[in-house]
């Protein structure tokens, strides 16, 4: 009796959640549902979480941001997502505020989690970045974002730091916040 499993979301997780989203009762509940349905485990590996991100992408090679994006929100490193990890991160990278969603990009390019983000791990992002971005799509981005590297080196200049130099987190979300093109350099939305 007491190790069956509960197909109800904890009263305390509930409660963490609607204090830490913006989330209602009744969404949390349904996403929960949703989410034992499609993960029984109540966990999310690194291989399903692709597939969820190559749905949608389906143009593009997603697999290495989605692996990324798969690190940032496995806040507790266990390899896995659980239920309150997902919505943490659907939250924030959805309905959060802007900050937030930079305090996200910031782990998501932070990919030894050390703090920092070096140029080498810029590039490595903005590579998995551009493979989302389809081939037709790509032809038309202006010269001096046309290849990853590109990308990656525009972006860093934002932050007016040498090549061997590192950045904290304050100074890449001041760094995106007061460059207006820098923004579109660190997330790809599809066109619909």
């Amino acid at each position: 009796m007491g190790n069956a499993k509960s197909s109800a979301m904890s009263k305390e997780i509930l409660e963490d959640l609607k204090l830490s989203t913006k989330f209602s009762e009744n969404e949390l509940s349904q996403w929960y549902e949703n989410f034992q349905k499609q993960c029984p485990s109540g966990r999310i590996a690194p291989d399903e979480f692709k597939k969820i991100y190559e749905r949608f992408f389906p143009d593009s090679d997603a697999a290495a941001y989605a692996q990324h994006v798969f690190r940032s929100f496995d806040t507790n490193d266990d390899g896995t997502l659980d239920f309150k990890e997902y919505i943490i991160a659907l939250h924030m990278t959805s309905t959060g505020k802007t900050e937030r969603k930079l305090e996200w990009a910031f782990s998501l390019f932070d990919v030894d989690k050390n703090g920092y983000i070096t140029k080498s791990e810029v590039a490595e992002i903005c590579q998995a970045i551009f493979k989302l971005i389809p081939k037709e799509e790509q032809e038309n981005l202006p010269a001096d974002e046309n290849t990853p590297e590109k990308r990656a080196d525009k972006l860093w200049s934002f932050f007016d730091k040498k090549d061997n130099e590192r950045l904290a987190e304050g100074e890449f979300i001041q760094g995106i916040l007061d460059n207006e093109g820098a923004i579109h350099l660190i997330q790809y939305e599809p066109h619909k």
